[in-house]
């Protein structure tokens, strides 16, 4: 390793810049192989092997014959993985490819600019996929590798070493840094997506959908994304509480749970909620993380539709929240809730009947059992029978319960009694539409972590959660979860309270949410919480900065201007910066060179001034054609000027005793 790393310092520039060149190449292009196909990365990392093989071989470079039939394979297969040439992702495929082939095609040296230029345009299209910190600093290292690289190859005669090329393109980057954050912060900002093809914006993401089927929520669990943020205004509510409704599911065909169907829904969304509330209300804002779909999430009750910027809340019969358009980009809006509500108390609910249907041809023994219930006139007792039951009867809550056939239900209830929260809910929700009340499934999260950091609640994909809702006599819908009575630490404690714990670092389940165990290793549980708190302010004050958030900005800056005191402060800060700036000038100027500037002076006072374009020899010798100088004057004047041209024009040693001996001959010149 030793032997190649001084074999590649030793090599000569061209092909050192070369190898530079590749390396910042490099690094554009590894972010793309996470989404890039597999045949694509590989094409691309053997092109770049193969030219760096070439330059440290001195061989020469591949003929156009051979380039053209690779470059057409390579046009054909990004056709057949995508099946188009256009878009974002087939165009980026296709930009990757172009650069790792340009690699292999450059003769001239606009050919190597060429290259660098095309690298600068694929950083930016590494923020159509990830806009997170790491992929900003990752960028920004980047660009400052490829500033190198393009200074590397301007250099006619001796290059310096590659720390100080590297340390100037961080020094012109520092200097560009104000105008762009001026840039950022004023220049008009776009609504919407980076990239919003239609073709391009409807990608797969992870998050809730409309249906529930068993081992649905238990996938989704296993991952890790967030799904959205929530900063209290004071202290958050237990996290019993903290139920973050979504969907409403309540159309079973026996397997699946779906929404009620639109036909079913008419004329229903008009009709007012009969809602009372109780308390205070909890104010929370929430940053929810885009997901290609239009659920507002809030906790049970929210007290109005929040505003949302570019888009319109819509609330349906079933307190559902949802946007008129699908969220594609970071939303951010204020809610309020009641946590002591009753909804529809009032009265039996006029679409009662669809909250009772149950297919007929599906889970017979589910469906004896809830008839039976019947027969306990109170249908509070009916609900506390059945989850005693889930109690009593050594239920288990698991991520990997065994699969179930056709009659879900009853395999769930009567054979593995093994489920996660969607099995509970859906087995529950079945019997008390048998008992004959009412019942329908809500899905949407359950708790949510607190870093201490920031203050902010993180609510991942891990915490879908299913639950149910029944109807009962003067108390309205009332929430139910039957999970809680399998494992109340799934409410308690979240999902690495419920689950037994997986080996250090999540090697299988949840990844790292249960693997991290906060009191074997608190440093690496402070870590977490850093990387949290560092990942939410990046995406509040960067990602987050909206057209409405920038005329916030604006607006409050154009009111600032009017007060009397911004404008004083500016000034003082201009004074200052201008004592600075005249300071270090005058720490940065020469003493020898400082002592010719008062020679030049003097002597110009006494009618021999320099001429603009007149060195120090010929300074000196028209003063000494001049005769206006006294001989002691003129020869000190011309011993001053000898010495000045010696020490500016030849090479420099070390003359420690020079300006004091140049101050001596200029007291003589009078």
């Amino acid at each position: 390793m030793k032997a190649m790393l001084a074999r590649i310092s030793n090599l000569p520039r061209d092909k050192a810049d070369t190898l530079l060149l590749l390396a910042s190449a490099l690094l554009v292009l590894i972010p793309h192989t996470a989404h890039l196909p597999l045949w694509v990365s590989l094409l691309c990392g053997a092109t770049l092997a193969w030219r760096a093989a070439i330059t440290l071989q001195g061989k020469r470079m591949p003929p156009s014959l051979l380039l053209l039939p690779l470059a057409g394979g390579a046009m054909l297969g990004v056709m057949h993985s995508y099946q188009t040439l256009l878009g974002r992702d087939a165009g980026v495929a296709m930009l990757v490819l172009l650069v790792a082939f340009k690699m292999l095609e450059m003769h001239a040296r606009r050919d190597l600019f060429v290259v660098v230029f095309l690298c600068f345009f694929l950083v930016l299209t590494n923020f159509f996929y990830e806009q997170g910190i790491v992929t900003a600093l990752l960028m920004a290292l980047s660009v400052l590798l490829l500033f190198t690289a393009q200074m590397s190859f301007q250099f006619a005669g001796a290059v310096p070493p590659l720390r100080e090329r590297f340390l100037m393109s961080a020094r012109m980057l520092g200097l560009a840094a104000p105008l762009a954050l001026a840039l950022f912060f004023l220049f008009p900002r776009i609504q919407g997506p980076l990239w919003g093809l239609p073709g391009d914006a409807g990608g797969a993401r992870t998050g809730l959908s409309e249906t529930m089927a068993p081992g649905m929520m238990a996938n989704l669990a296993q991952s890790q994304e967030v799904a959205f943020r929530v900063k209290f205004e004071g202290a958050p509510p237990p996290r019993e509480q903290l139920y973050w409704r979504g969907p409403v599911l309540g159309d079973y065909d026996g397997r699946t749970w779906t929404r009620v169907g639109a036909a079913r829904r008419q004329g229903l969304e008009d009709r007012r909620l009969a809602l009372s509330v109780a308390g205070e209300p909890l104010r929370y804002e929430v940053t929810l993380e885009p997901a290609n779909n239009r659920w507002l999430f809030a906790l049970e009750m929210p007290e109005r539709l929040p505003g949302v910027a570019g888009n319109a809340a819509q609330l349906s019969a079933e307190v559902e929240m949802t946007t008129l358009l699908p969220i594609a980009v970071r939303l951010r809006y204020q809610v309020a809730s009641f946590v002591h509500y009753r909804l529809q108390a009032d009265a039996l609910p006029f679409d009662a009947d669809q909250w009772l249907q149950l297919p007929g041809d599906s889970n017979p023994r589910a469906l004896m059992a809830g008839m039976q219930l019947r027969a306990i006139p109170d249908p509070a007792r009916r609900v506390d029978t059945v989850l005693r039951g889930f109690r009593s009867e050594h239920y288990v809550y698991t991520l990997n319960p065994p699969l179930l056939g056709r009659d879900a239900v009853d395999g769930f209830l009567y054979g593995s009694r093994a489920g996660f929260c969607e099995h509970y809910a859906e087995a529950f929700v079945f019997l008390m539409r048998a008992a004959g009340i009412p019942a329908r499934v809500v899905t949407g999260y359950q708790g949510g972590e607190i870093n201490p950091l920031d203050g902010y609640l993180t609510v991942r994909q891990s915490d879908a959660h299913a639950w149910a809702e029944v109807w009962l006599a003067r108390r309205g819908w009332v929430r139910i979860d039957p999970t809680a009575a399998v494992s109340p630490e799934r409410v308690q404690r979240g999902m690495a309270g419920a689950i037994p714990p997986r080996p250090p670092f999540g090697i299988e389940g949840l990844g790292g949410l249960i693997g991290i165990d906060g009191a074997a290793h608190p440093w690496l549980l402070e870590l977490r919480y850093a990387a949290g708190a560092m990942n939410n302010g990046w995406n509040q004050w960067v990602l987050n900065y909206t057209p409405q958030r920038q005329r916030g900005m604006v607006e409050q800056l154009q009111a600032s201007l009017l007060d009397w005191r911004l404008p004083l402060w500016l000034g003082i800060l201009a004074i200052v910066l201008l004592l600075v700036r005249t300071l270090r000038r005058r720490r940065e100027v020469d003493p020898v060179d400082a002592l010719y500037s008062a020679l030049c002076t003097r002597l110009s006072r006494m009618g021999l001034a320099r001429s603009a374009d007149e060195g120090p020899q010929a300074y000196a010798a028209r003063i000494a054609a001049a005769g206006r100088l006294a001989p002691e004057a003129a020869a000190a004047a011309q011993e001053f000027l000898h010495r000045y041209s010696g020490w500016r024009y030849a090479p420099r040693g070390a003359d420690a005793h020079l300006a004091t001996t140049l101050k001596r001959l200029l007291s003589q010149v009078r």
